[in-house]
């Protein structure tokens, strides 16, 4: 089994927007053992794995204490927020200190195959997995609630950035566009 990490994952920076990894030998020790019980062709778009990681280990407390939480619950106090580029657009950001402890750890990852198949990834991104087995395309610390999709990768989802977005139906977009509104009220991205 050969990991790589997918050219937006940013996760492992020292200074990063969302989720962070504090420590990355205990993660990669539990993302390498939990792909390996991941049954990836049967998932609900095959080879395509949302993988919950504090399933994945006897001591959940060592796998939420390897990352820092991506969202921290919003201030009115404008000091605690900080301005941002991040994949091309200017966004104000919580500071990574106002992160909350980590509930849940989520991961993605999809097989190479499917990867490859994503339409996001370009040549370049393909000539750098070549030999990857299995590619990691977000990691997801929540807290409280479960983190919906950001608004900013619904839309692009919307627009054709993602095949699972094909067969839902209008009602059922409506539900996960106010489900991310009442989410977004409440929580905020944290970084660094």
């Amino acid at each position: 089994m050969k990991i790589e990490y997918a050219n937006i994952v940013t996760a492992f920076d020292e200074n990063t927007i969302g989720s962070k990894i504090i420590d990355s030998k205990v993660f990669l020790e539990i993302l390498e053992r939990a792909i390996e019980y991941t049954a990836f062709e049967n998932q609900k778009v095959p080879g395509q794995a949302l993988i919950p990681l504090t399933a994945w280990t006897s001591a959940t407390k060592m796998a939420t204490q390897c990352v820092s939480s991506g969202v921290g619950k919003r201030t009115d106090n404008i000091d605690d927020y900080i301005i941002r580029e991040h994949r091309g657009h200017i966004g104000m950001y919580l500071k990574r200190h106002l992160a909350a402890l980590v509930d849940e750890l989520d991961v993605v990852v999809y097989t190479k195959d499917a990867y490859l198949k994503d339409p996001d990834v370009n040549e370049e991104e393909i000539n750098r997995v070549k030999d990857a087995t299995h590619i990691l395309v977000a990691v997801l610390a929540s807290s409280g609630p479960r983190s919906p999709l950001s608004p900013g990768r619904f839309v692009k989802n919307l627009a054709g950035g993602n095949r699972n977005m094909d067969d839902v139906t209008v009602e059922h977009l409506k539900d996960t566009a106010r489900g991310i509104a009442k989410y977004y009220d409440v929580w905020c991205t944290v970084a660094d």
